[in-house]
């Protein structure tokens, strides 16, 4: 077997983060390092290093990281941030944008990035166009592999009190997929560990370029890495 890919994972108390967390225990082919602004929780069994840093640190300690390939699930929603437009995107676009400069800068050669269905510079929707502004920087930077994730609805357990209206998306999204069909299946709610074990693929792959994934995309990316996972066993 090859060397293990050294990962760096940001977001990594997030929803999909965790599931990045979990997914890569037992896994010889990642070794993973987190970058996070506070404490990590992680899963039963996990082998990695949280270096926590003030954002404004985070150059350092990217560089002490010295990761090949990076997870990005960096994100908030405009009503955590108390409807506060700009705070949203100094986390959603500019902190991505500065965490990728750092890790390209100390040697970095992959990103993948969790953004959203939706997302361009030309949409109306605030957030999606911050979405939009961050995957277009990103392809600036000078990645060898880029690896742009664009999940639907997300679902999983969020830490916290779900809203009505979030738990009502979360117990709907089984039925609404099944009228989402063509092109509009890019919509469909998908699991949160069905994207981080996409994500997890994406460290893995050898084509170079800027790849966007879809519903469908992440689906097969996932089912590579627990394929292989499988085959290890």
């Amino acid at each position: 077997m090859s060397d293990p890919r050294r990962v760096l994972v940001l977001g990594a108390s997030g929803l999909v983060g965790q599931q990045v967390l979990a997914l890569a225990v037992g896994r010889p082919e990642v070794r993973l390092v987190a970058v996070a602004r506070s404490e990590v929780a992680l899963p039963p069994g996990a082998r990695m290093e949280v270096l926590v840093a003030p954002p404004e640190g985070w150059d350092r300690a990217i560089a002490t990281v010295g990761a090949t390939h990076v997870i990005c699930a960096l994100g908030t929603t405009i009503r955590q941030q108390g409807g506060d437009k700009d705070a949203f995107a100094a986390i959603d676009r500019d902190l991505v944008l500065r965490a990728a400069m750092h890790a390209r800068g100390a040697g970095a050669t992959g990103f993948a990035v969790v953004s959203s269905v939706g997302a361009t510079l030309a949409s109306r929707n605030f957030y999606l166009r911050t979405k939009g502004e961050m995957e277009a920087g990103l392809e600036k930077i000078g990645f060898t592999r880029l690896d742009v994730l664009r999940p639907g609805l997300l679902r999983g357990h969020r830490p916290g009190h779900l809203r009505p209206l979030e738990l009502l998306g979360q117990l709907a999204a089984p039925l609404g997929n099944m009228v989402l069909h063509g092109e509009r299946r890019q919509y469909r709610a998908i699991r949160a560990a069905d994207v981080a074990a996409a994500a997890l693929q994406c460290t893995q792959e050898k084509a170079p370029g800027r790849f966007v994934h879809d519903h469908d995309s992440l689906h097969r990316l996932a089912g590579r890495w627990r394929r292989a996972g499988e085959g290890e066993r």
